[in-house]
């Protein structure tokens, strides 16, 4: 079995996160997509929903989709984020699966400078996801990183969680940038909402 690891902090996840995912699965016939929620990651700044509701809205996200699923396992497990760890534990739980993380085409650059990569690239392959006119230089990564960067094309879309929030606390909309139930979710919640 086949199964993509799509990481990431959700906060909120919005279409761009569900058609990369789609795409990875479609290019590599994955048998699902399993999107992960960090608890706090290694890169960014912590999330401004809490774990409970980044995982609710991406449970509302992927309803409906029979191969996506959502992996608390990050959430759970608390501290900071890295796949080394939850790869190590996900390849003790499911022993005869092959695992692929899925990225943004422009995090492969970035991918020598992650918490035990080697050993990671030793374990898993990544799927970069890229946008078109997006150039990418495998051959410049470092030697045990070329052979483990899949690649696979999604239409261009310019949606950032950043943006989404920014929209929420200005008033603004986010219809259709983020799927229905979440804009719900969000809604009920007043999540990202400016606080007198």
């Amino acid at each position: 079995m086949k199964i993509g690891i799509m990481g990431g902090t959700f906060d909120p996840i919005h279409i761009g996160h569900l058609l990369a995912g789609e795409a990875a699965r479609d290019a590599y016939a994955l048998d699902h997509v399993w999107f992960m929620p960090s608890h706090i990651p290694p890169h960014k700044h912590q999330a401004g929903a809490s774990g409970t509701e980044r995982l609710e809205m991406t449970s509302e996200a992927v309803a409906g989709h029979p191969a996506f699923e959502v992996l608390d396992i990050e959430v759970l497990r608390g501290g900071v984020s890295y796949t080394i760890d939850t790869i190590k534990k996900l390849q003790e739980l499911h022993p005869a699966v092959d695992f692929y993380f899925i990225i943004g085409a422009d995090m492969v650059n970035y991918l020598p400078h992650w918490q035990g990569i080697e050993e990671l690239a030793h374990r898993i392959c990544f799927i970069g996801v890229r946008r078109p006119g997006f150039q990418l230089a495998l051959n410049e990564l470092p030697h045990y990183l070329q052979n483990k960067v899949l690649l696979a094309d999604m239409p261009v879309v310019d949606i950032s969680s950043t943006d989404i929030r920014e929209r929420v606390a200005e008033g603004r909309t986010i219809r259709y940038l983020v799927p229905d139930r979440v804009h719900d979710y969000i809604t009920r919640g007043g999540l990202y909402e400016v606080q007198p």
